[in-house]
């Protein structure tokens, strides 16, 4: 039976601060994960708040923890989902890092949040272009997707999800405004509909402006192919470990046969 242990970590931004890197990495290693997810803006600040920050102590930042996350990831035989801000030609570029012991390759978010009150499609210099796929990767005979949180809701994203047989989507995010229910419903939908596990991590903590306080409030969470969710955080500083079984993909994909039916259409063509 093919099985793989993952992790998400939920927390606030850690700064320059480094020792809870090896608190949290080193017991997910112990506890035998061999996928740890964290989410948008823990490694980095939120970007809002980067206009006040020089670029340089960001660029710095990012470069710490990347070494950093690169030194435990071969010390524990683990790979690490990160986002992370890259900076090229003096522009911030918002990425996801997959860091393994060997290499370190980077996804840039393809849509960016656009609205007034929080644009980051402005801020950022991701580059606007015809959609491609996310990155996939392999981990003990699992296909793992790396998805943007906004990207969620562009069904592109979803197609390549079939298209390539993903078996696990993992989303990283920072979700505030109380749109817990929203966001619970959204992926519990798209793991039904895919047949895939969804493991969400959701960053903690605050940010005022306008005398409107943001409150990012965990919820992270691991949800089945059943479209059930399997466990969830609240909204404390912690760490979700659960280990996730082919044969669920399997099961479901063969008591709802969504795919087979697609599949069979495809030959019509």
């Amino acid at each position: 039976m093919k099985k793989l242990t993952i992790a998400a970590l939920q927390l606030p931004t850690l700064g320059m601060q480094a020792t809870k890197l090896d608190f949290y990495l080193r017991n997910a290693h112990s506890r035998g994960a061999k996928v740890v997810l964290f989410g948008e803006y823990v490694l980095n600040h939120f970007f809002k708040e980067l206009e006040k920050m020089p670029i340089k102590m960001v660029k710095e930042q990012s470069q710490k923890h990347i070494n950093l996350l690169t030194k435990y990831a071969s010390k524990y035989n683990m790979v690490v989902i990160a986002p992370i801000l890259q900076i090229k030609n003096n522009q911030y570029l918002k990425s996801i890092a997959k860091i393994t012991s060997k290499t370190t390759t980077y996804y840039q978010q393809q849509i960016l949040i656009p609205y007034p009150h929080w644009n980051e499609k402005k801020f950022f210099a991701n580059p606007i272009k015809a959609l491609k796929s996310p990155m996939v990767f392999q981990v003990d005979g699992f296909r793992i997707m790396l998805m943007g949180g906004f990207e969620l809701h562009f069904d592109p994203f979803w197609e390549q999800v079939t298209r390539k047989k993903v078996d696990l989507v993992l989303l990283p995010t920072a979700s505030t405004f109380g749109s817990h229910n929203r966001w619970r419903e959204i992926i519990k939908t798209k793991a039904f509909l895919h047949g895939c596990y969804i493991l969400r991590a959701n960053r903690l903590g605050e940010f005022s402006e306008n005398g409107v306080k943001w409150k990012f409030y965990g919820d992270s969470m691991l949800v089945e192919p059943s479209g059930e969710v399997y466990m969830m955080l609240e909204d404390k500083e912690s760490m979700l470990i659960e280990t996730i079984y082919k044969t669920n993909i399997k099961e479901h994909h063969k008591s709802w046969g969504f795919k087979k039916e697609l599949k069979l259409r495809e030959k019509l063509l």
